[in-house]
């Protein structure tokens, strides 16, 4: 029962990741270096978020402050991909066939780091979760919820496709100057940060249906400044 879980958490929280990079990524080495620089940098955000945290030994008891920490210095180092990315363009412009869609159409590359960011994020929250879910006789370990692993499954999934629909929102922002759609992906991260800490008390359904909502609305707002539409939507999924 311990493996079956393993799996099915493992598949609720990286399939939808995985397919996202299989049909729209691997094709490209371009876009794999890219993830795999958004990547690295999150790990490099997520350090010195750590070093900050044992630094400041009197607030190391408060998760507050170092949630806070945790999400600055991680759009922190979002926007500063963001400024390589933007000064590499000319580069990438050289050494892949798709120059043209992927510099003209600048979400492309906010995307993928976005989704880099994502799935580093969601593989460090939930590796360690996933080696206790494989037994033996873990549920319920130390009178903890039944739905422990459920539900981080589904809170690092939710992570994960948050971070590339902020990429695609922040990178958008500072490329127009708008600052509404900086700050909304800020306070939104700070939020869905926030959410996390009901967990403790063991309300899953705090923490997963706001969260959920979030992301719904965050891939709406994502989906409509990369210029979709409900037309474009429907066309895309009819089968011809």
């Amino acid at each position: 029962m311990t493996v079956r879980e393993f799996f099915g958490c493992a598949f609720l929280a990286f399939g939808p990741p995985v397919a996202m990079f299989l049909f729209t990524i691997v094709q490209d080495p371009v876009r794999i270096i890219i993830l795999i620089a958004a990547a690295f940098f999150w790990l490099v955000s997520l350090l010195l978020s750590s070093l900050l945290w044992f630094a400041v030994v009197p607030l190391q008891k408060h998760l507050l402050f170092g949630m806070i920490c945790s999400v600055l210095f991680q759009e922190g180092f979002r926007y500063i991909i963001y400024r390589i990315l933007r000064k590499a363009e000319n580069g990438l412009m050289k050494i892949t066939e798709d120059s043209a869609r992927l510099i003209d159409n600048k979400h492309i590359l906010a995307y993928v780091s976005g989704l880099g960011f994502g799935i580093i994020s969601g593989a460090f929250s939930l590796i360690n979760v996933l080696a206790d879910a494989v037994g033996p006789a873990t549920m319920g370990l130390k009178a903890g919820n039944e739905m422990f692993f459920l539900s981080s499954a589904a809170t690092a999934l939710s992570f994960i496709l948050l971070h590339t629909f902020w990429s695609v929102l922040f990178f958008n922002g500072f490329d127009n100057n708008n600052r509404i759609q900086v700050g909304y992906v800020i306070v939104a991260h700070l939020l869905a940060s926030g959410l996390t800490m009901f967990n403790r008390y063991q309300i899953y359904t705090a923490t997963l249906i706001p969260l959920y909502l979030l992301l719904s609305v965050s891939a709406v707002y994502a989906f409509r400044v990369a210029g979709g539409s409900f037309d474009s939507l429907k066309a895309a999924c009819s089968v011809k």
